[in-house]
């Protein structure tokens, strides 16, 4: 596998095929907004569209943002299917994106009727586990294309788990952004709290690291509330896309997730505040404009 490809090089998807290219391999990628400049000097090549990547590529990554930008890569005017169709044998396809389950295991037939191999691959770590290289991933397909690919899923991601067929990988990454988000929602309502009660919020913050309430929300998100920085490791719409799926995953298996729904209104009213394309940490905010209070500095 020494030609690879990636498609979406946005906050996560850039240091991610970084990280791919420092293998030696050969990286052919593309990207709506251009492939960065420093990997272009690192020695990417730039293609024009995702066919030509296909075309190149022995392993295709994606990184994109939601489920109809994965359906038109894949299937849409110059996509990957194109690039496949007339030599897919052998390649393997592998979305890093967090999209639709259900959609995943439609996407996955379709790509595996050209030939290729499919595998869903979502992540866990925002911008900085991309950086490191410490990203959890969470994989769906057949066991042999997972062993395939496994080796370049461990240049970018330590906790690599294969949790099922296609679309299991999907399901598994659905399930982490329901208890992140409910885990921003505690720490945004224990610190408003502590903090509207007169006690200094990063003290309180520093005491509940060392006891059972410790997690890494709190370590990293609680700073970011406390600090009020909200520049997006991963941002509130991507976040509400997710619990999105989620939600309407529960519709369709007849389950109530009321936790679910009321941070999914939590991150609706940010967004309605012009709060979208802030970190996902910025839910608190919303609670601060409920109780005209801020968890530091001013309401």
């Amino acid at each position: 596998m020494h030609n690879i490809g990636f498609i979406g090089l946005g906050i996560m998807g850039a240091p991610m095929a970084g990280h791919l290219l420092a293998t030696g391999a050969t990286l052919h990628a593309h990207s709506r907004s251009g492939v960065p400049a420093a990997l272009l000097d690192a020695g990417t090549h730039a293609c024009a569209s995702a066919r030509e990547v296909a075309e190149r590529a022995d392993v295709v990554f994606l990184m994109l943002p939601d489920t109809p930008d994965v359906e038109r890569v894949l299937f849409g005017a110059d996509g990957v299917a194109q690039g496949l169709a007339s030599g897919g044998a052998g390649k393997v396809v592998v979305d890093m994106s967090s999209i639709s389950p259900l959609q995943t295991q439609d996407f996955a037939a379709r790509i595996e009727a050209l030939g290729a191999d499919y595998v869903d691959a979502p992540v866990s770590g925002g911008e900085v586990g991309a950086k490191a290289a410490t990203l959890t991933i969470m994989c769906g397909g057949r066991d042999e294309a997972f062993a395939r690919v496994r080796p370049l899923l461990e240049r970018m991601g330590r906790n690599i788990t294969l949790v099922g067929a296609s679309g299991a990988g999907q399901t598994a990454k659905v399930a982490n952004q329901i208890i992140v988000a409910l885990n921003i929602e505690a720490v945004a309502e224990a610190l408003l709290f502590a903090s509207r009660a007169g006690a200094d919020p990063e003290r309180v913050r520093a005491a509940l690291m060392g006891g059972f309430a410790s997690s890494r929300v709190l370590e990293v998100h609680g700073e970011r509330m406390v600090k009020r920085a909200f520049t997006p490791g991963f941002r509130i719409r991507l976040h509400r896309k997710d619990l999105g799926l989620a939600l309407d995953g529960a519709r369709a298996l007849g389950l109530a997730l009321p936790h679910t729904a009321s941070a999914a209104q939590l991150m609706q009213a940010c967004a309605a505040q012009g709060l979208d394309d802030a970190d996902h940490s910025a839910l608190c905010q919303a609670l601060e404009g409920m109780s005209a209070h801020a968890i530091a500095g001013d309401a």
